[in-house]
């Protein structure tokens, strides 16, 4: 039995693999956080999995964005003094796993789903159909479950404002380019090449495995200050005048249903206030 409500998992061989499946795009939602979280638990007492491929069962969405629409006419949860959010904390758990993470990215991956990517290991996507964004600045907001400061590692400033101040889609090719993904790879040989390299990785020693992690994590990992100013920003600014009439404004033209607004969300955004054809 699936103990999980918005994904499925199955091991072979020292490699597990989660599929996200929660349609109609892969909302990040309450579902789907707790789902993460139990996954997490799951994972970090795991010691017979050595690498964890996540991809989708949506070839049109990998993890659309954070779940915005369910916060109209709600306050805002404060965040205590230094304190990071719920979604910040629980990415960040995903960057300390012992197991190796790799994301396989088919379709669209916005919002807080390029920030579960920022947070794996190494991310890989299909050159034809990989669309990463960080779409935030556009409803006045910021990424504030880890985006803004790991894009800004790996990235470098430049590009980091670029893609945080732009709120535009990325493709695959420009992605590997700035450093965003490790590799664009022909959608047909995608899915190939990550099972191979995470079947190489798990077939090591875990001893060189765990050393490697750790001496990398240590000099890379994202700084807990800074995440935790990033969302106490995200959450002040949620229940501003602005941020919730530019929310309300997504969710009456299509926001969060498959449809052209979230298929084109980065081009789309910046149409506020006028009305969109939903169809």
């Amino acid at each position: 039995m699936n103990p999980y409500r918005t994904l499925t998992r199955h091991d072979h061989d020292g490699v597990a693999f989660i599929v996200f499946d929660h349609p109609p795009i892969n909302l990040v939602d309450r579902e789907l956080v707790i789902d993460l979280l139990n996954l997490a638990k799951a994972l970090e007492g795991d010691a017979q999995t050595r690498v964890v491929i996540f991809r989708s069962a949506n070839p049109d969405f990998f993890l659309a964005h954070y779940d915005l629409g369910s916060q109209l006419g709600k306050p805002a949860a404060p965040l205590a003094e230094g304190q990071a959010s719920v979604l910040s904390v629980l990415f960040s758990r995903y960057s300390r796993l012992p197991q190796v993470t790799i994301g396989e990215l088919r379709g669209r991956a916005r919002g807080a789903g390029s920030e579960f990517l920022l947070a794996l290991d190494m991310r890989f996507a299909s050159r034809e159909r990989g669309v990463l964004g960080q779409p935030e600045v556009a409803i006045g907001l910021l990424p504030g479950a880890g985006g803004t400061v790991r894009l800004t590692q790996l990235l470098g400033r430049g590009r980091a404002l670029e893609v945080c101040l732009g709120g535009a889609d990325f493709d695959a090719d420009t992605a590997e380019r700035y450093g965003w993904i490790n590799r664009a790879v022909a959608d047909a040989e995608l899915q190939a090449f990550v099972e191979a390299l995470a079947r190489r990785i798990a077939g090591f020693p875990a001893s060189g495995i765990a050393h490697i992690k750790a001496v990398v994590d240590g000099l890379s990992a994202a700084d807990g200050a800074a995440l935790a100013e990033e969302s106490q920003r995200f959450v002040g600014d949620l229940v501003a005048p602005e941020t919730v009439a530019r929310v309300q404004w997504l969710m009456a033209n299509g926001g969060q249903t498959d449809g052209v607004m979230e298929r084109d969300l980065g081009a789309l955004l910046e149409c506020y206030p006028q009305a969109l054809d939903k169809a």
